[in-house]
């Protein structure tokens, strides 16, 4: 997700989003989530915001402490209804589906395990645990999402219950538009990932927005569009987002989701309760579109009405109705339109045009240089502000289709074609010659127009086929006014061939210089020769019965001519320059004795950048072979069998479920892992079953442990 803020003029389309002075920040709370800060004017009380209908006298009434039964009885209508949410949610980056856990709160709102929490928690999540304030924990459902008012639904899986037909806790709804300032409230929810806590305070603002108009986005969508905040004291962390804000009375008066300052902000339950309604109802939330953008009343126009067009997007329902900037609109299909002096009431105008139906033909009046206009127009559907991403693995690509609004953010006249959102490094699109950028739009593939990304999906399928290797395609692209042409090589990311190595000859022991004052010490002044410091097990030194502390002065009648550090690897070197199977006479010296040993050489083992490995793109991870130095450091068994672990992609399924570089994996879902073989076999037989979830046992050091992987398949 992505946060960011404007001007003064709020869009019903999105454009431009222009920076503030004066700064403060916005951070939403759930914990883990990435880009969860927006830097946005300092927030400013306004009338509209502290809420102008309550006088001083009922403010000092309202700030009295509610007795320990008040409180007591309000805890118990919602806190067994808090659920804490463990989510795995996927975000293109770097040309990738990255993914990332995160956890946040919840509330259960019906007896059939329904849950509310926010868009910026379970909105993008592909796997979803929710901890009962019971302790049990329950698989859940994203039902539907909406970036816009940032409120998501979930249905719990209560057939895994411990007792099925055990009656669900579920909280109720009150009506936030009777909050006051002062009123007691209680956050709710699992700050830090914790378990379930309360905090208190009172609230302090019931209109509270993103100081000046600006906003911060999801998914493209600027939330201050619609939500105005309840503001209030009760502490809130990292973790508490979506959890609700409860009255005295036991009722969710607010969805919490951010924080500005000192003050937590809440989404008013009347909206988050109407938003959650249409998605359990139909899975989205379907709302009017006109193409006009709007903010307060200049500060000179002292008799201006209505609120200010600020802009009209081309091609729109307004721009076809004739409405222009500067005008003033005062009457929207009959309900006057309140006067919007302050950025506070923009959201309320919204609200009337977004909420009426689809397809709905409504008329406005409205005011153009002081002379009364009037004009008629029929909304369309308002489509979201950004496509979901899809990854292209065959290309390194992370792409989306061009919505109704990022296709005129790109000045595109349509929405044919498929917008590059992110670009792996190394990856085909990266090497191609010119490379594709994000913001580039593919248009064009050989001879095949690009309508859309499912279009561009089923190409690559049927161009990549079987094939193993990369192959020539010719891409079309648009950057800005200009139109290009690559070749981009497409196809599943090649296994490392291993080049056949040259034998070399091995006897199998690590050795030390004999310097000078080595040799002097163990009586063999003016000597030169190396010390024996390991014996592999199995080589042909251990064959040929050398021990550790032998030292070596000749090799087949030769002296060794060793005797400083940097000769460390003369010894090996001369053993190299034998073929594997030749004979090796060793003349040294055991404990003050002379020794004469003839080794048969054999072949060296390989090392670990030559042993055979396997990549795996569904998993996200690397392993190859162990290889027999890792076998005597690590002191493993002759018996032991498994893969070493040697490279686990960042933000990917391994990595997400704990994998790390340098396990050794030893079963998969309680079948032995011998070889890179057997693992390759096990992991393709498990991408053709898509199990729910797969058990790694690994070997991590000198202990064991199991790992569950859950990939999205």
């Amino acid at each position: 997700m992505s946060t960011t803020k404007s001007d003064n003029s709020s869009s019903l389309f999105l454009g431009s989003l222009v920076p503030a002075c004066g700064l403060a920040v916005i951070v939403l709370t759930a914990c883990g989530c990435k880009s969860v800060t927006a830097v946005v004017a300092p927030v400013q009380a306004g009338p509209s915001a502290l809420n102008r209908n309550t006088p001083p006298a009922r403010l000092t009434a309202r700030l009295s402490e509610p007795s320990q039964a008040q409180i007591q009885r309000a805890l118990e209508a919602v806190y067994p209804a808090i659920v804490r949410i463990d989510a795995v949610i996927e975000q293109g980056e770097q040309g990738r589906m990255q993914k990332q856990r995160v956890t946040g709160s919840g509330t259960i709102i019906s007896k059939d395990g329904y849950v509310i929490t926010n868009h910026h928690v379970a909105g993008r999540a592909t796997r979803i645990v929710c901890r009962l304030a019971t302790g049990e924990e329950l698989d859940a459902v994203l039902v539907g999402t909406d970036p816009l008012t940032d409120i998501a639904v979930l249905k719990l899986d209560l057939s895994t219950r411990r007792d099925p037909r055990a009656p669900v806790h579920y909280a109720r709804f009150g009506d936030s538009d009777k909050l006051k300032i002062g009123d007691t409230v209680f956050a709710m929810g699992s700050p830090a990932g914790v378990s379930q806590s309360v905090t208190k305070g009172i609230v302090s603002n019931t209109a509270m927005i993103a100081p000046a108009g600006s906003v911060f986005i999801l998914d493209g969508e600027p939330v201050g569009l619609l939500v105005r905040w309840i503001g209030h004291d009760a502490q809130i962390y990292s973790g508490n987002s979506g959890g609700p804000l409860v009255n005295l009375a036991g009722e969710i008066v607010g969805v919490n989701e951010v924080g500005i300052g000192s003050l937590g902000g809440a989404i008013p339950s009347n909206l988050a309760r109407a938003i959650a309604d249409e998605l359990i109802a139909n899975g989205t939330v379907s709302r009017s579109w006109i193409g006009l953008e709007v903010q307060p009343l200049l500060k000179g126009a002292r008799d201006a009405k209505g609120v200010l067009v600020a802009g009209v997007l081309p091609d729109s329902p307004a721009s076809v109705a004739g409405i222009e900037p500067g005008d003033l609109i005062i009457e929207f299909n009959g309900q006057p339109v309140p006067d919007c002096r302050l950025p506070e009431d923009i959201p309320m105008f919204n609200r009337l045009v977004l909420t009426t139906p689809v397809g709905v033909t409504i008329k406005l009046k409205g005011l153009r240089n002081g002379q009364p206009i009037a004009w008629q127009l029929t909304t369309t559907n308002r489509e979201p502000a950004q496509a979901r991403e899809t990854e292209l693995k065959d290309w390194g690509l992370v792409v989306r289709d061009l919505t109704r609004i990022s296709a005129l953010e790109n000045k595109r006249p349509t929405k044919q074609g498929v917008l590059v959102d992110s670009v792996r490094a190394g990856g085909p699109c990266a090497e191609s010659k010119p490379a594709l950028q994000t913001g580039d739009v593919i248009v064009k593939v050989a001879d095949t127009l690009v309508t859309n990304t499912t279009g561009l999906v089923e190409f690559t399928r049927r161009f990549v086929g079987e094939s193993q290797v990369r192959k020539p395609l010719l891409v079309t692209f648009e950057r800005g006014a200009q139109q290009f042409v690559t070749v981009a090589r497409i196809g599943p990311e090649p296994q490392d061939e291993k080049p056949a190595r040259p034998q070399k000859a091995w006897l199998g022991v690590q050795t030390q210089v004999l310097t000078p004052e080595l040799a002097e010490a163990l009586g063999l002044d003016g000597k030169k020769g190396v010390r024996v410091t390991q014996v592999l097990p199995g080589s042909p030194a251990d064959r040929a019965g050398v021990k550790v502390g032998d030292i070596f002065l000749k090799l087949d009648g030769q002296v060794i001519p060793a005797s400083t550090q940097a000769d460390q690897e003369l010894f090996d070197n001369l053993i190299r320059a034998y073929k594997p199977g030749a004979e090796a006479e060793l003349e040294g010296v055991r404990n003050g004795e002379p020794i004469r040993l003839v080794a048969t050489l054999g072949q060296s083992p390989k090392t670990a950048p030559e042993l055979a490995e396997y990549k795996d793109d569904k998993f996200e991870f690397t392993a190859r072979e162990l290889s027999l130095a890792e076998r005597v450091e690590e002191k493993l068994d002759e018996a032991f069998a498994g893969v070493r672990v040697s490279v686990v992609q960042r933000a990917g399924w391994a990595a997400l479920a704990g994998l790390s570089s340098g396990d050794i994996i030893t079963a998969i879902d309680g079948k032995p892992i011998s070889s890179i073989p057997a693992l390759k076999e096990t992991l393709e037989n498990l991408a053709k079953t898509k199990p729910r979830r797969t058990v790694f046992f690994v070997k991590r050091g000198v202990r064991t442990l199991f790992i569950e992987l859950e990939p999205k398949w």
